[in-house]
């Protein structure tokens, strides 16, 4: 490791994490195009053994978790960027630092001021993070989250845990599609505005994004509500609009968000996305009846499906594998995963997916895959495939 850069980025971490400002660090551009894993993420966590260095291994269909002292960590976060990535970006609460390889022989490492200012977690620190400040808050007070005195209300614990968990996976996949500076979001049937807020509050405040964020909602009450906690809030950036997934006036969008969008609400969702060329699509699908009223699974399958509570989950998988199997046909690099515990809601399955910029046309292998999963099932036709023209 001869690398001068590279080495100083290794002390700025270890020094990072020795004064407690670290924040984050995050891995990507794989030096081989192929490999498996794709991006590393680091944080500082604190569990029963003490205060750790936890990595997260993001891999094409699923996340692993490892807990490492900091020493240890330090060594793995040296191992990777050795033999497995070419660029790190370094989050504290003093600069960022942005290290990148760009040849054999040649590196690169810029700090800049620091763009986030999250409390790291560390052992004298005994409240848990959370990426959305409670105290000073403009819009969890008027939602019924907090009190006016900048605390969670009893009974609101597992609501404020959910938007922290949803803020911590979309900002994830910001990053994974590499967005800058301004860009649009379009949040489909916000109700009453929760992650809306959140997540604009976080790319905006503390990320330093300027993204344009419209939440779309049928409800006028809702919109009027949303609407008035933007204008005390100030927040220049935000509006809520009264309409549909299909007719809403959003005309530009990059991030198409539709969380709880029920049955083939979430099929729409996924066209308007696919057809605006949204970089970014993520969907929390909730209820699945078109396709379980269509299952005719036979010989075997059968047997599983002939139960009710059963066939009502097979539907379910059957139904987003092929919303999966159709976004990947359209070039998004895609993921289904759970993103809240059931422990707190039973609608916790997310559809995350990411265009790559080197789509040219529709893969027709993955139609197969479709056809052949239809076939299997007795499913004559899945909703979204009708809204693509993909079948008669």
């Amino acid at each position: 490791m001869s690398d001068e850069n590279l080495q100083k980025l290794f002390i700025a971490i270890d020094e990072s994490l020795k004064e407690a400002n670290f924040i984050k660090l995050t891995l990507s551009g794989r030096k081989v195009a192929e490999a498996e894993l794709k991006n590393v993420y680091a944080r500082v966590v604190t569990i029963k053994a003490g205060t750790r260095l936890s990595l997260v291994y993001r891999y094409a269909t699923r996340d692993v978790t490892r807990n490492f002292t900091f020493s240890e960590g330090v060594e793995e976060i040296q191992k990777q960027l050795v033999y497995g990535f070419n660029q790190a970006i370094l989050l504290t609460s003093n600069a960022d630092i942005h290290f990148m390889v760009l040849s054999p022989t040649k590196s690169t490492l810029k700090t800049k001021a620091a763009s986030q200012t999250l409390t790291p977690v560390f052992m004298h620190d005994k409240q848990k993070s959370r990426l959305i400040n409670v105290q000073n808050n403009p819009y969890l007070t008027p939602l019924g989250i907090s009190t006016a005195e900048g605390k969670i209300k009893k009974g609101s614990e597992d609501k404020f845990r959910q938007i922290n968990k949803y803020i911590e996976e979309v900002s994830h996949i910001v990053e994974q599609a590499g967005f800058e500076g301004q860009f649009s979001i379009a949040d489909m049937g916000s109700g009453k505005g929760y992650l809306t807020f959140a997540l604009y509050d976080y790319l905006t405040h503390t990320c330093g994004f300027t993204p344009i964020v419209t939440g779309v909602e049928l409800r006028k009450g809702l919109v009027d509500q949303c609407n008035d906690i933007v204008h005390k809030a100030g927040y220049a950036n935000l509006k809520f609009i009264q309409g549909t997934i299909e007719s809403a006036d959003v005309p530009n969008i990059d991030i198409l968000i539709a969380l709880h969008a029920c049955d083939t609400a979430t099929d729409e969702a996924i066209f308007r996305g696919i057809s605006q060329k949204a970089r970014v699509i993520v969907t929390a699908p909730c209820c699945h009846k078109q396709i379980r009223q269509q299952m005719n699974a036979q010989e075997v399958l059968g047997e599983i499906t002939k139960f009710g509570i059963l066939k009502e989950r097979q539907a379910e998988i059957v139904t987003d594998t092929i919303r999966a199997l159709i976004l990947e046909a359209y070039g998004y690099s895609t993921r289904v995963f759970e993103f809240i515990s059931t422990e707190h809601t039973p609608k916790n399955v997310m559809i995350a997916a990411v265009r790559k910029r080197e789509f040219t046309s529709v893969d027709g292998a993955k139609l197969t895959q479709i056809e052949a999963l239809k076939s299997l099932f007795g499913i004559e036709f899945h909703y979204l495939e009708k809204l693509l023209k993909l079948t008669k």
